[in-house]
C-alpha cells in the first residue's frame, strides 16, 4: 500500500512547475510537499489561511499552532503569510491558484469528481474542494485505482455525492495516468510494469489510448 502511494506522489510532483501557487488537498496530496525540488520557488496554499507551507516538521519540532487544512502540523517557508479564511477563499475563487492536487473517492469518465463524503459516514464539513475544483486553473486528482474490495474507483458515473462536474484535468493512480479531453477520457501513461490490458481490466470507465502514450519510469 505504501509503495503505491509513493509511486503516485512521485508522479504527482511532476505536475508542479517552478513559480506556481499550489493547493494540496487533505490526505495523500499533502505528501507531495516533501517531494517538491529544493530549487523550485513554489508557494503552497492552505484553505485555513496560509501561503508558503514547508515540509512536514521533524519529530519533536512540531508547532501545534502551525497546521494545514487537514489539521496536520506543518512548517512554513521564508516569506510565508497568514490570513483569514475569507482571504484564502478569495485567492481560490479569484483564480489565483495555478494547480490543485486533490484526493478522490471516485472519478467518472466525464471528469466528474466525488471526494468529500460517503453517505452514512460522519463528515466534519464540506471543506474547500468544491471551491478548488472550480477556482483552480488546473485540477489533478490522485488516488488508488481500486477500492479495498478490488472495485474500480474510475467509473462511468460516480455513485457518491459529487464535488464537481467535469472538473478533473488529469487523474493519477497507482496504475495509470489519464487526461480528460474533448475526445473523452484518455490513457496517457501506465506506471512501471503495468500493461494497458491490466488498466482496462480494472477500469469501469471507457477510455481511449493517447497517441503519445508512454510508461512511467
Amino acid at each position: 500500500m505504501k509503495d503505491k502511494r509513493i509511486a503516485i506522489v512521485k508522479r504527482a510532483v511532476k505536475e508542479i512547475q517552478d513559480g506556481m501557487n499550489v493547493n494540496l488537498g487533505i490526505g495523500m496530496p499533502t505528501l507531495v510537499a516533501n517531494e517538491i525540488p529544493a530549487d523550485f520557488n513554489v508557494l503552497l496554499q492552505s484553505e485555513n489561511g496560509l501561503l508558503g507551507i514547508g515540509p512536514y516538521p521533524v519529530e519533536g519540532k512540531e508547532d501545534p499552532d502551525l497546521i494545514n487544512a487537514g489539521k496536520e502540523t506543518i512548517t512554513t517557508m521564508p516569506g510565508s503569510s497568514f490570513f483569514d479564511s475569507a482571504e484564502s477563499f478569495a485567492m481560490i475563487r479569484g483564480g489565483h491558484i495555478d494547480l490543485a492536487i486533490l484526493g478522490g473517492m471516485e472519478v467518472s469518465e466525464t471528469a466528474d469528481l466525488a471526494n468529500w463524503m460517503i453517505p452514512g459516514k460522519m463528515v466534519k464539513g464540506m471543506g474547500g474542494a468544491m471551491d478548488l475544483v472550480n477556482g483552480a486553473k488546473r485540477v489533478v486528482v490522485i488516488m488508488e485505482h481500486v477500492n479495498k474490495h478490488g472495485e474500480s474507483k474510475i467509473k462511468k458515473e460516480c455513485s457518491l455525492p459529487l464535488t464537481g462536474q467535469g472538473v478533473v484535468h488529469r487523474l493519477i493512480t497507482d496504475l495509470a495516468v489519464f487526461d480528460f479531453t474533448d475526445k473523452g477520457m484518455m490513457l496517457i501513461e501506465t506506471m512501471e510494469g503495468i500493461t494497458i490490458e491490466e488498466v482496462k481490466e480494472k477500469t469501469a470507465a471507457s477510455f481511449t489510448v493517447a497517441p503519445e502514450f508512454a510508461e512511467v519510469k
